[in-house]
């Protein structure tokens, strides 16, 4: 589903949606196709509607960024220029990383109830279809796409690979890459999803690590650059109008 005020950028960017394809290329439309499948068609985004968009966005930024330049305003014409230009696109990113952080923060979990349910005598197609109605979100709409796939004839190894390129996330690429190894391998199906899920949290916990590790210095840099220089100009102005001097004499 897309926005109302979408909608109407959509309907108004479409008739020169062509025009900015063409101007694309073939390989940056792949490109943008790919991104746009790894964000999950936000809004229900397509390669044609991120062609309109950019139709609009662009239009409106450039005749902004004219007017600011006309103004002698060079700032504001680099912030309309950037606007029109990546706009779209970051809407794409914003809604890869929400995608990805929430896909990676459901995948253990469903693992382990995948496990379980696969544990109780059902097969791994059967207990696929069973979990993912129980979970909604990303990562159970990813499954049902691998299930429908696999439903008009595809292998089970080809709808995984092709779920792996959907999603640029390195945990869904260690669960395909397992579950074909287990399956090659003919290792039991249970211990498999276990211990990928066991891997997965013990690789987010580093992560975690990481991320605090990395805030630590921002944290430090902020305070330094922003906190103190404002608590030494509080000081210093009270000091000073504390001492009434008067500054027209001295100067």
């Amino acid at each position: 589903r897309t926005t109302a005020v979408g909608s109407v950028i959509d309907r108004i960017g479409m008739r020169y949606a062509p025009a900015v394809l063409r101007m694309m290329g073939p390989e940056k439309v792949a490109r943008i196709r790919a991104r746009i499948d790894h964000a999950g068609n936000p809004g229900g985004l397509t390669v044609d509607r991120y062609a309109a968009r950019r139709a609009v966005y662009g239009f409106l930024g450039i005749a902004a960024a004219l007017a600011a330049l006309a103004k002698g305003q060079f700032l504001v014409f680099l912030f309309f220029l950037a606007y029109a230009r990546w706009w779209t696109d970051l809407g794409i990113w914003v809604a890869i990383r929400k995608r990805k952080d929430e896909i990676e923060r459901t995948l253990p979990d469903f693992l382990d109830v995948l496990a379980v349910v696969v544990s109780a005598g059902l097969s791994f197609r059967q207990a696929l279809e069973r979990v993912s109605v129980m979970y909604q979100g990303p990562w159970a709409d990813e499954v049902r796409i691998a299930l429908r796939q696999m439903d008009l004839g595809v292998s089970r190894r080809q709808a995984f690979d092709e779920l792996r390129k959907r999603n640029d996330s390195e945990q869904v690429g260690q669960f395909v890459t397992a579950l074909q190894q287990g399956e090659e391998l003919g290792a039991p199906i249970t211990e498999t999803l276990l211990q990928i899920a066991q891997d997965m949290r013990r690789t987010e916990a580093q992560n975690a690590r990481r991320r605090a590790a990395r805030t630590v210095p921002r944290a430090t840099g902020v305070v330094t650059l922003l906190m103190v220089p404002a608590t030494m100009i509080l000081l210093l102005t009270g000091m000073l109008l504390g001492s009434q001097i008067n500054f027209g004499d001295i100067l």
